[in-house]
């Protein structure tokens, strides 16, 4: 009878440890598919900005207010942004969201 219940405590261990190992795996999974979605996503977003011959991006510039045609790098942020400062910042958010203002 002893052996019996070391087998049930024993199989109940092991099942519970499957079962948390599948669920941290599930979570894992699901954050890279919301990371790939969300990336998916800025990357159709920039897409979509009008560029010129040159492939540069058509936009406005929200720190000196004027057009500019600029490359945008692998984080989808104008060749003049600046880190820290507060228009630049919302500029690369607008492209990353799709909501820039272009020419």
């Amino acid at each position: 009878m002893s052996n019996r219940r070391r087998l049930k405590r024993l199989l109940r261990q092991k099942l519970r440890a499957a079962g948390r190992q599948y669920e941290s795996l599930r979570r894992s999974t699901d954050d890279q598919l919301a990371e790939a979605r969300e990336s998916y996503q800025h990357a159709r977003n920039a897409r979509g900005i009008p560029s010129d011959e040159e492939g540069r991006a058509k936009i406005v510039c929200r720190r000196y207010a004027e057009r500019r045609a600029a490359l945008l790098d692998e984080e989808f942020r104008p060749a003049c942004y600046e880190a820290g400062h507060p228009d630049c910042d919302g500029c690369a958010e607008d492209v990353r969201d799709g909501r820039i203002e272009t020419w």
